[in-house]
This record gives structure tokens, sequence and C-alpha cells, in this order.
């Protein structure tokens, strides 16, 4: 039987996706909304602009026609930004069958709903599809080059998130199944806005004691919202929580981390995000994450002062003071 995926979204992460399942499927459709750039890197064979130096596979195709990427998939997987999610799945909803299964790998919290992307996806296809949500420690750039990686795999039915689990992993890609969809969604999600925070602290010239103090404390403000929501401990200290809040929080490729070091060095959010051209998915999820923390009363001090830097121009400096003059408490 012909097995065929469908990925909607040609930024890096997207590409990166269709490049390390590519070899896992017979045929693999890939979703750009701009039709020019879909001809170009369906004829260069190359995501010049996202991902630059690495050829697609052969069995890959390129388009900016959601019938065609997504007729004949059985698994379609979303890897766009969060803020274009709603309405890229109300295009394709016409597409999709109810035997369809959809994977988000995409990481955020919608503005305005303040809806998980897994909601937002039920929200749009009238839960008539399985719904899964794909997340860890990855870098685009280092699975695009085959390197070894490991993530998790979430769906409120253990045999849906068991199923991607075989289909998805490989060599270089291990996959974990989990039935949290909460505490994995809420880690990548939120797990962005402290590695803006962390890069604040990097931008400012302090060194790894503060990083390390911020990353910890974050870690417990994601882990107390995740479970007011209904999230599960062990979820947090694992690969969605733990892992990739350490990862984004310090490697170099992470998009959230340049964001936070350009604003402790003097820049302000509008400069930084104007010469980017992959999405921080941290600075609307901060807005979103610390409307949340209102809602469920959790004391969340990190992700407000980064608010408060990001939306209402505090002084990234005097934000870290404050972190440090809060009242003392117990760990």
């Amino acid at each position: 039987m012909n097995t065929r995926l469908a990925i909607l979204g040609t930024g890096s992460w997207g590409t990166a996706l269709a490049m390390s399942l590519a070899p896992r499927f017979d045929d693999v459709g890939l979703w750009c909304r701009e039709a020019g750039r879909a001809a170009e890197i369906e004829e260069s064979r190359e995501n010049a602009r996202y991902l630059p130096g690495f050829r697609l596979p052969p069995n890959i195709r390129v388009s900016c026609d959601l019938n065609g990427t997504l007729e004949g998939a059985d698994i379609v997987v979303i890897a766009i930004p969060s803020a274009h999610l709603r309405d890229v799945l109300g295009a394709a909803a016409e597409f999709l069958s109810t035997e369809t299964r959809v994977v988000s790998a995409t990481k955020g919290i919608e503005e305005g709903t303040l809806l998980r992307m897994s909601q937002v996806i039920g929200d749009v296809l009238r839960g008539s599809v399985s719904i899964g949500s794909l997340s860890g420690p990855t870098f685009a750039k280092e699975i695009a080059a085959g390197e070894p990686a490991a993530v998790a795999i979430a769906s409120s039915d253990i045999a849906f998130a068991e199923e991607i689990q075989r289909r998805f992993s490989s060599a270089s890609l291990r996959l974990y199944a989990s039935t949290d969809l909460i505490g994995v969604e809420v880690g990548a999600a939120l797990k962005n806005v402290i590695a803006i925070g962390a890069g604040i602290c990097r931008g400012l010239g302090l060194g790894s004691n503060s990083v390390a103090a911020l990353v910890t404390r974050g870690l417990a403000e994601i882990t107390r919202l995740a479970l007011r929501m209904g999230g599960q401990p062990r979820t947090l200290a694992g690969l969605a929580g733990l892992g990739d809040l350490v990862l984004t929080a310090t490697g170099d490729l992470s998009r959230n981390r340049f964001v936070g070091a350009q604003l402790g060095q003097g820049r302000r959010l509008e400069q930084v995000l104007s010469g980017m051209t992959m999405v921080a998915e941290g600075v609307g999820t901060c807005r979103a994450a610390h409307e949340l923390g209102l809602r469920h009363e959790i004391d969340l001090p990190i992700i407000s002062r980064m608010y408060e830097v990001l939306y209402e121009n505090k002084e990234p400096r005097q934000a870290i003071r404050e972190l440090m003059e809060r009242p003392l408490t117990s760990e």
C-alpha cells in the first residue's frame, strides 16, 4: 500500500520534518502558502530561505495547492506559526476526511482564545479527526542533518500516539508516546517565553549562574500552570518540558533566546523582530501565558516580567532586578 504524508508549512521546522520523515513514507507532500516560493523550492530542491544547504529527498513534492498536498494523505503534520494555524486549517478542512490523523508540530497558545494548538485544531475541525502533538528538544538544522534526537508524541488516544510513534521513529528520530496532551503542549509553548528571559541574561552580560537559576525557576512556573490546567508532573520533567526548555534557553540556534539577547543589549522589540526571517513564538505566547496565569490565579513571576519587558517597555535589567528582590520563599 502506498503511504503518503502531508506537511503544512515550509519554515525550517516543517522542512526538516519532511526530510527526516521522507524515508518512512512513499510520498511526502509539503505545502507552502506562497506559490512563488513553492515553485522555487520544488525546482531547486532546497529551502534556501529557512534551511539552506540541505537538499530535499526525491519523494518530497512542494506545492501551494492544499488539495493536491492533502490528497491521499492519512497523516497530516501541522508545522506553521501558531498565529496562522486557525486560518490555514479553515482552508484545509474541506480536504480532510474523518479518517485523517492530524499531528501538531506547532508550539504556542492562541492569543485571544488562550487555546492550545490541539484545541484550535479540534475547534476548527469540530473534533472529527484524531489529533496528536509532537514536541521535544529539537533544532530544525540538526534534524535535517540527521543527527539523533528524541521527542514526545502525545494524544488523548494512546493507540493513536503509539501509531505515530511507530510510523515516525527512525535511526535518527526516537519518539516517546504519551497521553498527556496538556502537559506536552503547555511545556512546548511556555519554554519559549523562559528562553527569552535566558537570552536577556546573556544580553546583559550575566553568566551561567543567572541563566541556570532562571531556567530552573522557569520550569517551576511552567509546571505550576500545566498542573493547574490538568497536565502531569512527569511530562514536565521529560522531553517536552525540561528537555525542550534547556535546549531553547541555552542553544545558539534558538530564535527566542536570540530575541532576549538582543533586548538585553538594548535593542527595541520592533527592531529585533523586523530583522528576523523566522518566527519567535515566545513573543506572542508570552501575552497568552500571562493571561493564562491571571485566569488560573497562578503566580508566574518570570513570565510576568517578560510580559512587561515585551509589552510595557520595562527595562530588561530592571526586570531581572525585580525577580531577585521578590519576597523570599521556600522552593
